[in-house]
């Protein structure tokens, strides 16, 4: 099995959307006329370090999903799984599913549709170095701690924050550990990075770009799709 091979991504992409105010879920928005599930797909089909994808998305979106993987031609998928209630649980399920053979798994998130194909490359490359990887970028605002009642308690120091994103990339018998000790543990997480973290392992910080947002509001929207037409522009 070829490097590439024995990686598979788990694209999550079965959360409720809700503060899309959609009326459906929001991997299937259209950005330029192209729903920000496929343009997530199609990254990962380029992807030279990625050789196979699991979709978990919901139940009820299932039908919809497999006529985006169609239409799109992204041949890498494996599999189109149910999500779980949590994100944590999608994931899980996601784990699951990939094809045997695999030893790297690639977890990012399905509204994140502006991936390139060469920061997955990054990212999975530093993971076979590092142990594991996840794109981030400095974080350009100072953030402030607060005490809880709305009063500032710290200021940390802006240079060592990063702000994460996906892909996060792990080995895949580690991250399936990681996931059992946090079920056990009653653990919840929404980061995946954290599941490892908690089990002391550490993580290599791998450049991303700020253009790799995540579809929250119906201004991620528009900024996505600014972002793409600037693409357009230059190439």
């Amino acid at each position: 099995m070829s490097s590439g091979r024995n990686c598979c991504a788990v694209i999550a992409a079965a959360g409720a959307s809700s503060r899309m105010d959609l009326g459906f879920s929001k991997q299937f928005v259209l950005l330029l006329g192209v729903p920000a599930i496929a343009r997530t797909l199609l990254a990962f089909e380029a992807a030279r370090e990625v050789g196979s994808v699991v979709v978990v998305c919901r139940e009820e979106d299932r039908g919809r999903m497999e006529l985006a993987v169609r239409g799109c031609g992204a041949g890498k998928v494996a599999a189109i799984v149910p999500g779980g209630g949590t994100r944590q649980r999608s994931a899980a399920a996601g784990a699951a599913a990939v094809p045997p053979g695999t030893e790297w798994i690639a977890v990012h998130d399905g509204a994140r549709p502006l991936i390139r194909p060469e920061e997955i490359d990054a990212c999975v490359s530093a993971a076979r170095e590092y142990g594991a990887a996840a794109l981030a970028v400095p974080v350009k605002d100072t953030v402030k701690l607060t005490d809880g009642e709305g009063f500032v308690s710290s200021t940390p120091p802006r240079e060592r924050l990063w702000a994460v994103q996906t892909p996060q990339v792990f080995r895949l018998a580690r991250y399936r550990e990681a996931m059992r000790s946090a079920e056990a543990a009653g653990a919840d997480y929404t980061d995946d990075c954290q599941l490892l973290e908690r089990c002391g392992v550490r993580i290599h910080l791998c450049r991303g770009s700020y253009e790799n947002l995540k579809l929250t509001t119906p201004d991620d929207v528009a900024a996505a799709e600014a972002i793409l037409r600037r693409r357009e522009e230059l190439s």
